[in-house]
């Protein structure tokens, strides 16, 4: 599945991700010469409806197109196919935001080339990983991390002062990145949002201009730091709706307005006609924790402790696809 070319063909720079398959029809690993070596590795539309890689890509690439890259770079284009239809990923596609090493997912060919790109970049060294997405749901700006590494939180304070700390969903780019170099995925808002594609463009030409990474702590005023510790799914066998319908679980319309806020026991996020918590919540082990976060009571879906969520989303088809939303809490900064 996998091409690679040390190019970026015609037409790539004002192309949009709807069309870019008549450039690019399969996933393709560009390396692009620069001043500096190794390379800084760039992931984009790993998910085909999150477009603003593409664009903050395009706009580093106009500002040195009569001189040299200050860096190399490596740019991984990913689904395609999904980009064309505008969605996520296609039905029955794996999402290629788990399928590199460590996933808990069966996916053989798309495995295959994320090992390709994994064993292509470890031969030819790389400086640091961005990984570039978009999410569905009302959130600020913010960076993932996989390890708490000094170096990995400086390269997340470039983008964001909003860091979260994951090791679930297993299989991401971010986390198998890690094990090389520095390595961070941003959540740039909704696509088209103007200012996440800025922020993103800053984060890639800030690090095309870097030596290194500093290893001494961060300041704790320098970064607001969060721990995912839920994943919170709705089972296949639960229907549900927002604000109506005569379904199993009917949750609350505004809900995606308390991302990055901590709400409180007791808070209302819908009704169910279940009498157990419609919820599927996963731990950093993997193991069921639902009831620890929910409780049902007369007939109201109940948070059962303080939480914070994240990405918490409207959209049917993406809450189906991946998940409802992430729980977290927040984490001091590490001293060490």
């Amino acid at each position: 599945m996998l091409k690679v070319i040390d190019h970026f063909p015609d037409g790539f720079l004002d192309i949009d991700a709807r069309h870019l398959h008549s450039l690019l029809p399969q996933p393709t690993l560009m390396h692009l010469a620069g001043r500096q070596q190794p390379a800084l590795f760039v992931a984009i539309l790993l998910h085909g409806n999150e477009d603003t890689g593409l664009k903050a890509i395009q706009q580093v690439l106009k500002k040195y197109a009569k001189r040299e890259l200050p860096r190399a770079l490596s740019i991984f284009v990913g689904n395609v196919t999904a980009a064309r239809e505008g969605l996520r990923r296609l039905d029955g596609q794996a999402d290629f935001n788990r399928i590199w090493p460590g996933t808990e997912h069966d996916a053989p060919e798309q495995q295959a080339m994320a090992n390709a790109v994994i064993n292509e970049m470890q031969q030819r060294g790389v400086f640091a990983s961005i990984d570039i997405h978009n999410n569905t749901g009302l959130n600020p700006n913010y960076a993932c991390v996989n390890t708490l590494d000094q170096r990995f939180l400086h390269l997340a304070t470039l983008f964001s002062r909003i860091a979260v700390y994951f090791i679930r969903p297993k299989g991401t780019q971010s986390a198998a990145f890690a094990k090389l170099c520095p390595a961070i995925a941003i959540e740039c808002s909704k696509p088209g949002n103007s200012e996440g594609i800025a922020h993103a463009v800053d984060l890639v030409d800030a690090c095309l201009h870097l030596t290194n990474f500093p290893i001494q702590p961060l300041a704790a005023h320098d970064l607001d730091l969060f721990h995912t510790i839920g994943l919170v799914k709705i089972p296949e066998h639960i229907s549900f709706q927002f604000g109506a319908g005569d379904v199993d679980l009917i949750l609350e319309p505004a809900i995606d307005h308390l991302n990055f806020t901590e709400i409180s026991t007791g808070t209302n996020l819908g009704t169910t006609k279940q009498t157990t918590v419609p919820l599927q919540v996963l731990d950093e082990a993997g193991d069921c924790v639902a009831e620890r976060f929910f409780e049902v009571r007369n007939g109201q879906l109940l948070t059962r402790c303080n939480v914070i969520p994240a990405m918490l989303t409207l959209e049917e088809r993406i809450i189906r696809q991946d998940c409802l939303c992430y729980l977290m809490e927040r984490l001091p900064l590490p001293t060490a």
